[in-house]
């Protein structure tokens, strides 16, 4: 990977915001051949102190609609809500959670795991958990809810595992899915199942598992995948288009796709292409990108747990401040962003860290 270094902002301009507000990298200890990302022009990103440490190898972050941030504590088992100066207000114990979202009633989605005994022998599946925080003035230690994976007929497939989830504007959403049997043609592993709320087709209340979204390919190297997805990231507004980043044989490991209608189908394509996406759309960009998010502006931000850095593009794919390298974050997983503030899960160093770009700061 190569990518530009930081140009620096003069000293004068640097040394009052390192007081105020955090920590400025030291850019020069980056190299290019540890696969560190510094592109900036002008600006920096600024470290907000303290780091929030105590948790275990969390996998995502996320911030909710309240707002209040919700963090997979993935090695504690644990979910936790905490409020934007980052104090805890509560907590819900749920196996491995590796990915969270957060519906347009307030209600989370996540993905864990769970514990139950097939003929006679405990064994561990992949889940999906929703949790109303409505009903309990979002006291999330006591807060109602249901599983809504796996199926029955799931359990004949301990090697599945859900990996991400996206919530659209009408509160349909979709759930990733990975596993190692994908030779079915109905239901391979390897899939994006959709749910809708049951009010919206008229039959009462609750979620409906409506299917696999048809035509992404479970094994595709290329376009239009579904090849180990390991996050999705919706957009906040009236489509159903979404980010997706994908662990497996895949040289275009992040993808934006966009549901297109035509007069004779209606399928998922590709927004951005290697031929017209910038470099999101770089063949071998990334290695092993785990999360995504999208600002207010529509701008990218994909994490990197590979390459320990964290990467950022315009809506049209063209790179801006990407950042990172191994003396900054260990195996970053999961990305958000809320109000200027840049949050990373930085999982290997079992902490969050918070940035901000100097040209933010007041």
């Amino acid at each position: 990977m190569k990518l530009g270094k930081f140009l620096f902002i003069s000293s004068l301009f640097i040394i009052p915001f390192l007081i105020g507000c955090g920590d400025k990298f030291n850019i020069d200890q980056l190299t290019q051949a540890g696969g560190n990302a510094n592109i900036a022009g002008d600006t920096v990103y600024v470290q907000l102190n303290p780091a929030w440490e105590g948790f275990n190898k969390p996998e995502d972050i996320i911030i909710g609609r309240e707002p209040f941030i919700y963090v997979a504590d993935t090695y504690n088992d644990r979910i936790v809500m905490m409020n934007l100066n980052g104090n805890i207000l509560g907590t819900r114990h749920v196996k491995r959670p590796v990915a969270i979202a957060q519906d347009y009633k307030l209600n989370l989605i996540v993905c864990a795991q769970f514990d139950t005994v097939v003929k006679g022998q405990t064994q561990t599946f992949g889940a999906v958990f929703k949790y109303d925080m409505v009903a309990v003035q979002h006291q999330i230690g006591i807060a109602p809810s249901v599983m809504l994976l796996p199926r029955p007929v799931d359990l004949n497939f301990p090697g599945r595992q859900y990996t991400g989830a996206a919530v659209f504007y009408n509160n349909t959403f979709y759930v990733a899915r990975t596993g190692p049997n994908n030779s079915s043609f109905i239901d391979p592993d390897n899939s994006i199942l959709y749910f809708s709320p049951k009010e919206l087709l008229g039959t009462g209340i609750g979620d409906t598992l409506i299917g696999r979204v048809p035509n992404i390919n479970p094994v595709s190297s290329g376009l239009v995948s579904a090849n180990q997805i390991s996050s999705l990231t919706s957009f906040n507004k009236k489509n159903i288009d979404f980010i997706v980043t994908l662990t497996g044989n895949n040289f275009l490991k992040t993808q934006w796709l966009t549901y297109v209608v035509t007069s004779s189908s209606a399928d998922y394509e590709a927004r951005l292409s290697p031929s017209d996406g910038g470099a999101l759309m770089s063949p071998n960009k990334f290695s092993q990108p785990q999360g995504s998010c999208i600002d207010d502006a529509g701008n990218i931000y994909i994490a990197d747990s590979q390459k320990d850095s964290v990467f950022k593009f315009t809506p049209m794919g063209d790179e801006l401040q990407s950042f990172g390298g191994p003396a900054y974050f260990n195996g970053p997983y999961a990305v958000a962003y809320f109000d200027r503030i840049l949050y990373v899960a930085d999982t290997g160093n079992n902490r969050i860290l918070r940035f901000i770009l100097s040209t933010d700061i007041q």
